[in-house]
């Protein structure tokens, strides 16, 4: 899967996303699915699985962690052993509300892996225009990610990753750009904006967004990080 067939599955679980609403798992079964699938052609060996929703057996697997046992997004096994996992977070709304509860999260979840020497890996993708919706399913503002929202990744991506454990091997972020064709700014309600996109011919781009990332974030190229995330599977 190169970077446009990644654009087009997140693209396809965008339009699933507003067809099931947030709590469905659908949406997850399209991405974490695609990934594995990918991974799993990409290792070229029987004695490597990929475990998600949405691929094969369409479960998650447990990993040990060092402190509390995590159902991972993505779990790789060399001969039934877990020995790398993949978290994906794909946010299509309210990203300020929510934005340090993902992050903390991913930290924790991260140092509870890596302590218990399991490589992990991260996926954050997100468009650059996204609606917050109030409690009543109207659309109080919409929210343009900028370096400001982007500042606690920034500083992660400058990590030493043999120092700081809650920091993930690899961390891919992949900012998107939802045409809009002009007319979503009229746009005023969460059912208004679902209705748009479902009836409504979009494309889905690479955003033009630039960051300062260091070396443990690789920004937009979701082919380059899928070929490190294969690297150090077969390098263990």
């Amino acid at each position: 899967m190169d970077n446009m067939q990644f654009l087009e599955t997140l693209k396809q679980s965008f339009i699933t996303y507003l067809h099931t609403g947030a709590r469905s798992n659908k949406k997850l079964e399209i991405l974490h699915g695609a990934i594995s699938k990918d991974l799993q052609e990409r290792l070229q060996d029987d004695k490597y699985s990929v475990y998600s929703l949405g691929y094969e057996t369409g479960k998650e697997h447990k990993i040990i962690g060092r402190y509390i046992d995590k159902a991972v997004d993505i779990t790789i096994t060399e001969n039934d052993k877990p020995v790398a996992g993949i978290a994906v977070k794909y946010v299509m709304s309210n990203y300020s509300q929510n934005s340090n509860n993902y992050f903390e999260n991913m930290l924790g979840e991260t140092a509870n892996i890596r302590s218990a020497k399991i490589p992990y890996f991260q996926i954050f993708a997100i468009p650059d225009k996204i609606p917050y919706f109030d409690k009543d399913g109207g659309i109080s503002k919409w929210e343009h990610i900028n370096e400001h929202n982007l500042k606690k990744y920034i500083k992660l991506s400058n990590d030493n990753i043999e120092n700081f454990l809650h920091t993930p091997n690899k961390t891919l972020v992949f900012i998107v750009h939802i045409q809009d064709m002009n007319t979503v700014a009229t746009i005023s309600s969460k059912q208004e904006y679902e209705q748009f996109y479902l009836h409504n011919d979009f494309g889905m781009a690479i955003s033009a967004l630039d960051f300062d990332f260091g070396n443990t974030i690789i920004y937009n190229d979701y082919d380059k990080f899928i070929q490190k995330v294969v690297y150090a599977i077969k390098s263990l």
